[in-house]
């Protein structure tokens, strides 16, 4: 009988390998919060050859960044879309492996690696039995962030988590000139309205509340409100409320993820539920106004941004659980569809307008060459 090798909890190197492999497939937002330990990993071992599985959507984001190989799973394709990352890890060898996601998709590409040293989440913390596929784990820390959870594997290596996380989006001049065209000259908010989880529409806030807010930034703070995404049937019918009023300019399937970074990047504020483009704000240090009920904003929220943050997740689980934060497991997603209306259209308001009272378009841009960039292209 096939027996699992011996796990080893906490591990450093005593030199760097020659070659590292990163799984991280989806989704925007993990993928965005993986980005700072791999930038760290990099500047702590330049010599080290790094590729990183990626999904196609999320590669669409990051293709470009400096010093990383990308591997492409098309998903979509399904057992094709395995048989050609397959063919394309024949010509690979590695000598560690992190598998920043916990998945049995994600465990199945780490297998097809090939690599012996493969390290995973603790035991507490992997989920879909991810600890059966792993040799090595990370030390278990309890309620850390998503972003902080993903340097447990840097911490692991002995690389030390930087002060200030870098992104570097690996943006071209093209993206900036697109957003640049795009953008208003009076300041503007992203609204982004709905998540792309696969299951339900719990983090998903009314398109009425939205509508109410946007008309709120219009006529009384003065702006213009950029309503973004996909071209999703639910995106439409959200898009002909909100965006049907003056100053309001419906933008969803017009922008590639990287024109929409350089966006958010022009964008007095980002208002949007638990989803990719309030990480993509968080990154860029423009203030987002995240809505918050379904999850909890502790583990996912837009990272330095809670003193923007609308959070109602303690009355969301108050109320369909009859039990305190504390009294269930850490990150517990609500999934009632209805959760989201804990969050009052006048607890938003209040929030926008703090967030656009403050001096200056942005907090400190944390990416450095951000706030260059957004300079060259900002509307006067």
């Amino acid at each position: 009988m096939r027996s699992f090798p011996a796990v080893r909890i906490s591990s450093s190197m005593s030199s760097p390998p020659r070659s590292l492999c990163v799984i991280r497939l989806s989704a925007i937002g993990d993928c965005c919060h993986a980005l700072p330990v791999v930038q760290a990993i990099r500047s702590a071992w330049p010599e080290t050859r790094i590729t990183w599985i990626i999904g196609q959507v999320e590669h669409s984001l990051l293709e470009g960044l400096a010093g990383v190989d990308f591997l492409v799973l098309d998903k979509r394709a399904g057992r094709r879309g395995m048989r050609e990352l397959k063919e394309k890890l024949k010509a690979r060898r590695f000598d560690l492996l992190l598998q920043m996601q916990d998945s049995l998709r994600a465990s199945r590409v780490a297998l097809m690696t090939g690599c012996r040293r493969r390290v995973g989440f603790d035991r507490r913390r992997a989920r879909d039995i991810q600890w059966l596929f792993t040799t090595e784990r990370i030390a278990h820390r309890p309620r850390q962030h998503v972003m902080e959870a993903l340097f447990g594997f840097a911490e692991h290596l002995g690389i030390e988590r930087p002060a200030v996380p870098r992104w570097d989006f690996p943006l071209g001049a093209e993206d900036l000139q697109a957003a640049a065209r795009m953008a208003p000259e009076r300041p503007f908010c992203v609204m982004s309205p709905l998540s792309s989880q696969r299951r339900g529409a719990f983090r998903n806030w009314p398109a009425e509340r939205y509508a109410s807010v946007a008309r709120h930034v219009v006529e009384q703070l003065g702006g213009e409100v950029l309503l973004t995404g996909s071209s999703t049937s639910m995106e439409r019918d959200y898009a002909a409320v909100i965006a049907a009023q003056p100053g309001v300019t419906d933008l969803n399937g017009r922008t590639t993820l990287k024109q929409l970074v350089a966006l958010i990047g022009l964008a007095r504020l980002v208002v949007c539920p638990d989803s990719g483009p309030a990480h993509l704000g968080a990154a860029l240090g423009t203030r987002v106004v995240g809505l918050y009920a379904g999850s909890n904003p502790d583990r996912s929220g837009p990272w330095g941004n809670r003193e923007f943050t609308v959070n109602r997740y303690p009355q969301a689980v108050l109320r369909s659980l009859g039990k305190g934060v504390d009294d269930i497991s850490f990150g517990r997603r609500l999934r009632a569809g209805d959760v989201m209306n804990e969050i009052a259209v006048a607890d938003v308001i209040e929030t926008v307008e703090r967030a656009w009272a403050l001096p200056g378009r942005n907090l400190q841009p944390r990416s450095p060459g951000s706030a260059e960039a957004r300079e060259k292209t900002a509307p006067q």
